[in-house]
């Protein structure tokens, strides 16, 4: 049996089958220690988890609109402009069944052959996947360390071809740790105005976690762009929601028909009590939030100092999300490689650059979404290895 053409240029996000190795390496009574997947280890806070019991008990168990329940899009839209300063409509939210569908369907709004689209190296693994299954034609944008690993205008308005139909842009971001300065921001959406036709989808989903003072600047607060901008974000990483598969989405007027039909055909709506819960997480308590993000702090600035004291390996300090992205190029192995023998020899999970594109090579990612006693044996594990294998 064979499947369309197209299929087989799909890839994957390898941080699963790390996960799955590791899991595998569990079961078999080894000690392992998971930095490699990007999920918060904190519980769901308890009053979302009760919101969402509520709404079962509440008969909260038929279809919903493919766009969302009204009060959640309400809720949405007004934590945004709350946040940024800036009007959002509801009538632009869109409740997407977690990010990476707000992905696939801008992706597949604009991919097609013939067409560019432009999306972050190293990044989301995703991003690359779908532009290659719509034909469309991946134009890395490069992430430097030299830059903070934020994404350079100048370096990305070079890119733009009169082929180009989307930019796919990320800060916070993953897997780097990096946070784009607002002046660059600012560039670059003055050198956008050259091209009218480009359409942004801006993936914002760690716009809460941001450190040393640092300020997230969302595109949305950009009157300009806005009726050619896409945001994706949700409620995974704030809130600890990754299992529960919720994201939302602000698109422009003349998009929104275009996803909301994307929506009856493919997923019909989102699950009904989730959507309760994730109304109970914007509008409840934000103490659990602020509780995750004080300690993310403490075991960003813990890794980094850990990482910088192993041999062959430098880490600068990541502003946002919660990994950081080691330099291991003076290891003497390749970044896959490293990361492999490190799950197998010494039981930590971790994810080779290169996964995340061919600018990864040289860098690992290290998630600090666990403990800080297992972060910092992790790190022993990894000196001891290091240590023994020495170029």
């Amino acid at each position: 049996m064979q499947v369309i053409s197209g299929f087989d240029r799909i890839g994957e996000e390898n941080a699963f089958a790390v996960l799955a190795r590791a899991n595998a390496l569990a079961a078999t009574g080894k000690s392992v220690i998971n930095l490699g997947i990007g999920q918060p280890d904190f519980p769901t806070p308890a009053n979302i988890v009760d919101a969402a019991v509520k709404a079962l008990h509440d008969g909260h168990h038929g279809y919903t609109p493919a766009t969302g329940i009204p009060e959640l899009r309400e809720a949405v839209a007004s934590d945004l402009t709350t946040r940024y300063n800036t009007a959002v409509s509801a009538d632009n939210v869109m409740i997407m069944p977690g990010g990476k569908v707000t992905m696939y369907a801008a992706i597949t709004l604009f991919g097609e052959p013939g067409g560019d689209i432009l999306y972050p190296d190293p990044g989301f693994p995703i991003y690359r996947s779908m532009i290659e299954f719509t034909g469309a034609t991946p134009i890395p944008i490069p992430i430097r360390e030299s830059n903070q690993f934020a994404f350079s205008a100048d370096e990305t308005l070079a890119l733009l071809t009169p082929n180009t139909r989307l930019i796919i842009l990320n800060s916070p971001a993953n897997p780097c740790g990096g946070v784009t300065p607002k002046a660059e921001i600012d560039k670059l959406v003055a050198g956008l105005a050259d091209f009218p036709n480009v359409a942004i989808l801006s993936d914002e989903i760690y716009d809460q976690m941001v450190y040393d003072g640092e300020t997230h600047t969302s595109l949305l607060s950009y009157p300009a762009i806005r009726d050619r901008l896409i945001l994706l974000n949700g409620w995974s990483k704030t809130y600890a929601m990754t299992g529960w598969r919720l994201g939302y989405s602000v698109w422009p007027d003349p998009l929104f028909d275009a996803v909301r039909k994307l929506a009856v055909n493919c997923w019909s709506c989102v699950n009904a009590p989730a959507q309760f819960a994730a109304l109970e997480a914007l509008t409840g308590p934000q103490t659990a939030v602020a509780d995750m993000m004080r300690a993310f702090d403490e075991r960003r600035v813990a890794v980094v100092d850990a990482l910088n004291t192993l041999p062959n390996v430098t880490c600068i300090t990541p502003k946002g999300a919660f990994y950081a992205f080691p330099n291991v190029s003076e290891t003497g192995l390749g970044a896959k490689q490293l990361a492999s023998q490190l799950l197998e020899d010494t039981g930590v999970a971790l994810i080779g650059g290169p996964d995340f594109g061919i600018h990864g090579e040289g860098y690992i990612r290290v998630s600090y979404a666990n403990s800080l006693d297992n972060i910092l044996e992790a790190v022993e594990r990894m000196r001891g290895w290091l240590e023994q294998h020495q170029v």
